[in-house]
């Protein structure tokens, strides 16, 4: 197994060799221009990473990591379209840049681009491919109609909650790692194993990011602090402040998620002190540590190298002491 930069640089040397743009290029184009945004690509690095756990050579897995790099970004187009939002990576939205008709077009092509890439592997390989990237893009869907319904809703559950997270989130991390366990044609069980050590990693993650958007620090977060408290997102931060504060923190905490000032700065302070006196930071915490063990316990019963098991214990270990 390398290092993760050995397989980021995998990926980056495919997708700058590689160019979508063809006619009509107002359909190719803007597919060329979200891809070409980089990011970390963490998800198809993890595809090429499990194919190597399991005994292949990662770059067998490249069609799927490319497949789950494509869909990961159409996913982000229509986000971007559904929250209006101007900026992604820094850059030009596809929806601000060209227009709203664009986008979702772009989109749409691009997954089916997605699947394309599967029919570079055997028969065998390919439906089995195929099928858990079908199940995964569905859930996804889910996921985004839960978090958009839960905007909405003043009722929304931590149970409910972390189903949200696990589809919008966490099931993609898991398939893009399960993809390159079937790549390698290891056992059922060990493709299911990595599943389970992705998908519990993966909330693992997002509740960490729920939390760093409140706690991290604005100097290596890269995004504005308290974002999720501007917009009233009810995070698990809130849910867990809702469940353990008093009447008057509670009823303080509706108020301030019923505004939106011009000036936020005092909302952000004040929300946080609630986060911090409720205890939903400390809860929030244990969470993230409840679900990296629940990912870690899945490693004692995979059928590979001990070496290969503290190589994804040491991963999982970094990805939870992430700043930004």
């Amino acid at each position: 197994m390398q290092s993760i930069g050995h397989y980021q640089q995998i990926v980056a040397d495919y997708f700058a060799g590689h160019s979508f743009e063809k006619e009509p290029q107002n359909l190719y184009a803007p597919i060329q221009y979200i891809l070409s945004l980089g990011g970390k690509r963490m998800r198809p690095v993890l595809t090429l990473m499990s194919a190597e756990v399991f005994g292949a050579d990662c770059r067998k897995a490249l069609p799927a990591a490319v497949a789950v790099e494509v869909f990961h970004n159409f996913s982000l187009v229509h986000d971007d379209i559904m929250d209006e939002a101007p900026l992604r990576r820094g850059h030009e939205t596809v929806h601000e840049k060209w227009d709203l008709n664009t986008g979702i077009l772009s989109g749409d092509a691009m997954l089916i681009l997605a699947y394309r890439y599967f029919e570079e592997y055997e028969p065998a390989v390919f439906r089995s491919l195929a099928k858990l990237f079908s199940k995964t893009a569905l859930e996804v869907c889910e996921g985004q109609q839960w978090d958009v319904d839960f905007e909405q809703r003043d009722d929304v559950t931590q149970p409910e909650y972390l189903k949200m997270i696990e589809y919008k989130t966490a099931v993609l991390v898991a398939a893009a790692m399960k993809m390159g366990a079937i790549v390698a044609q290891t056992t059922q069980e060990n493709c299911d194993l990595i599943y389970d050590f992705g998908l519990n990693l993966g909330i693992a993650f997002q509740l960490q990011d729920d939390y760093l958007d409140a706690f991290g620090d604005p100097a290596t977060f890269g995004k504005q602090v308290g974002g999720d408290i501007i917009e009233n997102k009810k995070t698990f931060l809130y849910l867990k402040a809702s469940a353990q504060g008093n009447s008057y923190e509670k009823e303080n905490l509706l108020q301030w998620f019923a505004v939106k000032p011009e000036d936020p700065s005092d909302k952000i302070v004040a929300v946080k002190n609630i986060f911090t006196h409720t205890g939903a930071d400390a809860a929030t915490r244990q969470a993230i540590e409840q679900y990296t063990l629940k990912a870690f316990a899945t490693l004692d019963k995979m059928d590979i190298h001990a070496d290969k098991k503290q190589l994804l214990r040491q991963f999982g270990e970094n990805l939870m002491k992430r700043n930004v």
